[in-house]
């Protein structure tokens, strides 16, 4: 998780209660997790994927990915990623995919109703890879636990270039498919996600080396929870609201490689 695909206004933000959950990682070895299940937020990214990766080497019981894209395009909102291709890598991780539309609705009423298909399924908490953004993770936070769901942290505070060696070292593979014109990460679009774009990254000026102010957005395609990877192909490159983008298309037959 990085940013709200939409601006949040100073006051709403001023108003959201303080962040009270703390980071698995803070927790003790010790701490035992009730066999409950669980859904992650993700966008397809690095850190939504590396939140359940590590929510499963702590046996949470993860079962749905959830993620809302826009009616409109059939895209997430400045990831450029087709909705196709989230309930893919859902699949082949082994997950439920559970997506909601924007368009007509907006932003927070689709997540609200996204929220409540969760809980009806029997879903009890929401597991998020936010990292440093207090702003962001309070107002995803509020309406979590106002649907009675648990609301979990799993990167929650630690060095972003840390996490982003993680992803490395773990064994997954990403590449950076939107990068933020007005950032200084337009290099970076179409670079596959390896040790020597993390140094890059955490030399380089202006740069959260996860991208968490939204610089740039990545989309995983295998690793170590995959049953499979994900195959795509690279189409042309797109330019949307301040953003450029790669055009990732499910290859044809791609759904046989992930069932």
């Amino acid at each position: 998780m990085r940013s709200l695909p939409f601006p949040l206004r100073r006051s709403e933000s001023t108003q959201l209660p303080p962040v009270r959950s703390r980071p698995l990682a803070a927790q003790g070895p010790a701490d035992i997790f009730p066999p409950v299940p669980y859904a992650v937020m993700s966008s397809a990214g690095k850190d939504c994927t590396l939140a359940l990766d590590r929510a499963r080497r702590r046996k949470l019981d993860v079962r749905w990915l959830a993620n809302i894209y826009e009616a409109n395009t059939g895209r997430v909102r400045f990831h450029g990623v087709r909705h196709a291709l989230v309930e893919a890598q859902a699949r082949a991780l082994g997950l439920e995919p559970v997506l909601r539309a924007t368009h007509p609705d907006p932003f927070e009423t689709a997540f609200e109703r996204l929220l409540a298909d969760l809980a009806a399924r029997g879903c009890t908490g929401v597991i998020f890879g936010n990292i440093h953004l207090a702003d962001v993770r309070a107002w995803y936070e509020q309406r979590v636990r106002a649907m009675g769901l648990e609301h979990v942290e799993l990167l929650w505070g630690e060095p972003a270039i840390e996490l982003l060696y993680e992803v490395v070292e773990r064994g997954y593979h990403g590449l950076v498919v939107s990068v933020n014109l007005k950032e200084p990460a337009t290099a970076f679009l179409g670079r596959e996600l390896d040790a020597d774009l993390v140094t890059e990254l955490g030399i380089t000026d202006d740069i959260d080396p996860c991208g968490e102010r939204g610089e740039f957005h990545t989309f995983v395609s295998d690793g170590p929870e995959f049953r499979a990877p994900v195959r795509f192909d690279i189409g042309e490159t797109l330019e949307v609201e301040d953003h450029r983008f790669l055009d990732l298309i499910p290859t044809v037959g791609a759904e046989l490689s992930v069932s």
